[in-house]
């Protein structure tokens, strides 16, 4: 694995190259990235020719997809797209298990998806026809079409890489919900929490604290799992979350509030600055007054991975205790990323 396809959100091509770079770089590797701002993607080769370290977007916040590279095709003939692909793949591999076509997730990438769809019903039904196609093959072939006439083509394996297009969890917006912000939290909760931590930390009957929640995107999110909250806000919450019986209204500053009791979440979406937010977060984990949260830090224009490095920083040494964090720029998030902390446990 001398280079490698990293997807990110279109303008964050250079935090995600400024994250590799040290990425790799504390574990004794170097590399340097080839990047178009606002292209939704970038390469990361090796410096010296060694194999780069295995590396999974799991273990990264700003990129969505990290994949090995296994040929670049930078001049393909409009006409017979197919045979160098097919061509390349006599060479090295004789099973695949299935075969996705993307474009990068930008205003580029979207003028080329009707294309992605139909090159890949074609790929597919030649290889199928060619007995290429076994479901129980380890790899699956990952064509990513910057352009009608470039190809990067990654075998992906699929014990490694979760299975989602662009790396993307779809989520649908519920109809009963107040705001699109929900789907902020939902995918949270599924991107930065395993399965069973979902099980064991999100039953009914828990408590949590929802600071900035008007008009109740995120108390949505815990209402739905029969979660009690505390409303934090001074504007007006949904009135079918009041309802619902499990929702208290605080008309208070959310950098103020203390619960008179603790609670098993809390949960912050407001708008403020990044070392703000993470000094009240910490204060509420090193307190006591909240086991575990997940909260946005709204990043600056600039120097955007400098803000991300210093605010986690300041929320491990602030709490005072050691921390289980995890971050993430989430599909759903815009110029900020989502941060979970907790006390240390085995995934």
């Amino acid at each position: 694995m001398k280079s490698l396809l990293i997807t990110c959100r279109t303008g964050f091509e250079s935090e995600c190259a400024q994250e590799l770079t040290e990425y790799f770089s504390n574990r004794g590797a170097h590399g340097f990235a080839r990047l178009q701002r606002d292209s939704g993607f970038l390469v990361f080769e090796s410096a010296d020719g060694n194999p780069l370290p295995p590396v999974q977007a799991s273990e990264l916040i700003f990129p969505r997809q990290c994949l090995a590279i296994g040929e670049h095709f930078s001049e393909l003939d409009t006409k017979d797209r197919i045979s160098p692909i097919l061509e390349w793949l006599g060479r090295h591999i004789n099973s695949l298990s299935d075969i996705w076509t993307e474009a990068p997730d930008s205003p580029a990438g979207e003028a080329l998806n009707a294309f992605c769809r139909s090159f890949e019903s074609a790929l597919v039904a030649r290889l199928k026809r060619d007995k290429w196609i076994t479901p129980a093959a380890p790899k699956r072939l990952l064509l990513f079409f910057p352009s009608g006439t470039e190809c990067f083509l990654c075998l992906v394996d699929n014990g490694r890489t979760p299975p989602l297009r662009q790396g993307i969890p779809r989520l649908r917006f519920p109809s009963d919900a107040p705001s699109r912000s929900t789907l902020k939290l939902e995918e949270a909760f599924l991107v930065l929490l395993t399965e069973t931590e979902r099980e064991k930390w999100l039953q009914p009957g828990f408590t949590a604290v929802d600071l900035g929640a008007a008009p109740g995107g995120w108390t949505y999110q815990l209402v739905r799992r029969s979660i009690k909250v505390s409303a934090v806000d001074n504007g007006p919450m949904a009135q079918n979350l009041m309802d619902s019986g499990l929702v208290q209204h605080f008309r208070d500053d959310g950098f103020r509030f203390q619960p008179k009791k603790n609670v098993e979440w809390m949960v912050c979406d407001m708008v403020e600055k990044p070392a703000r937010v993470a000094e009240r977060m910490a204060t509420w984990l090193r307190e006591g007054w909240c086991k575990r949260t997940i909260f946005n830090l709204k990043l600056p224009m600039k120097k955007r991975w400098q803000e991300t490095q210093s605010c986690l920083a300041a929320l491990r040494e602030q709490a005072g205790r050691d921390l289980d964090i995890r971050a993430r720029q989430l599909y759903h998030d815009r110029e900020e990323i989502t941060v979970y902390a907790g006390p240390l446990s085995r995934r």
